[in-house]
């Protein structure tokens, strides 16, 4: 019989500073869950969503005080949305897997999962730091850079990003800080430096902001996507981002895509801050998205044992989760 062994909470420390519109992180807290049968075990990483006042410990109290059943489908109705449902439901993954002797990608019915051309994030700073985080990162061979904004001096940052970064793609997370500009005209402006698409630019709840505008770049719904359920209010988007946290697992992330792609959007796949136990189901969502930003452990001061490896740019599967 399957049963929950543990939830707890772990502190990792950020590279750093990892700095957006609404603050700075200089570590992140991730809930790990157990599940086992006696003779398999299985893991799953959640990272808090913090601006829906979720914790890492309310998290794993969640777990803990979960009774409902312990398979994949049945999460999805009894337990809500989130990143304790996303530890949990993790965990149920690779302990199937396991105990059928296939890896995780198998068991999905999608492809084994190959490198990864990840976005590196630039953290919100002044242009002259963003210029030199972005000459850096293209120096270790990154070629998309996700720039965070925040509504104010955002042309002359990405300026300078460009200026630092001349060759790689860009895209940029706006953080909802975009809600009483002039969106197609910022926009209009970050096309002419090469930005290809802009994410989240309007407040979540608040997506009629985008009625009417007609913006030169694609607009990606974050903060305003977690669920199947979201898809209905985001037609004036063009994209979603797909994150584990929010859409409260594998089971449910996987099904998102098909039904977004379905409904005509395109796809992005991100992440939380977090270590490669966290990241590497995501990888399994990635395969042939239109974005990728899994660069959660990269953010880290330092990565679980047998994790995601990154070469010249792109991330190749490790062993620590969903494998035999």
């Amino acid at each position: 019989m399957t049963r929950i062994i543990s939830a707890t909470v772990e502190r990792w420390p950020v590279a750093g500073a990892f700095i957006i519109s609404r603050g700075a992180k200089t570590s992140v807290d991730v809930v790990v869950c157990t599940v086992g049968d006696g003779t398999h075990v299985g893991r799953g990483e959640g990272t808090a969503i913090y601006y829906e006042g979720e914790t890492a410990e309310g998290c794993a109290a969640a777990i803990q005080a979960y009774a409902g059943p312990l398979e994949r489908e049945a999460l999805l109705e009894t337990m809500p949305r989130g990143a304790a449902r996303n530890a949990l439901d993790c965990a149920l993954w690779d302990l199937e897997a396991k105990r059928a002797g296939v890896p995780v990608w198998q068991l999905a019915g999608v492809e084994m999962p190959g490198p990864l051309p990840t976005a590196f994030t630039i953290s919100l700073g002044d242009p002259e730091k963003m210029e030199s985080d972005a000459r850096e990162a293209a120096a270790r061979g990154f070629g998309l850079l996700k720039c965070k904004l925040t509504g104010d001096g955002d042309r002359a940052r990405i300026a300078a990003v460009r200026a630092g970064a001349p060759a790689v793609r860009l895209i940029v997370d706006a953080n909802e800080s975009w809600h009483d500009l002039d969106i197609a005209d910022e926009a209009r402006a970050l096309a002419e430096l090469g930005v290809e698409m802009v994410e989240q630019p309007v407040f979540h709840g608040r997506e009629e902001r985008l009625a009417g505008v007609r913006s030169p770049l694609p607009l990606c719904a974050d903060e305003s996507c977690h669920t199947r359920a979201d898809l209905d209010r985001l037609g004036d988007f063009d994209a979603v981002n797909i994150k584990l946290d929010k859409a409260g697992g594998l089971t449910e992330a996987l099904a998102l895509s098909r039904e977004a792609r379905a409904r005509g959007f395109r796809v992005m796949v991100g992440c939380m801050l977090g270590t490669s136990l966290g990241i590497a189901p995501a990888a399994l969502v990635a395969q042939g998205a239109d974005w990728i930003d899994l660069d959660g452990a990269l953010l880290l001061a330092k990565d679980r044992e047998g994790g995601l490896e990154l070469r010249e740019g792109q991330l190749w599967p490790g062993n620590l989760w969903g494998e035999i």
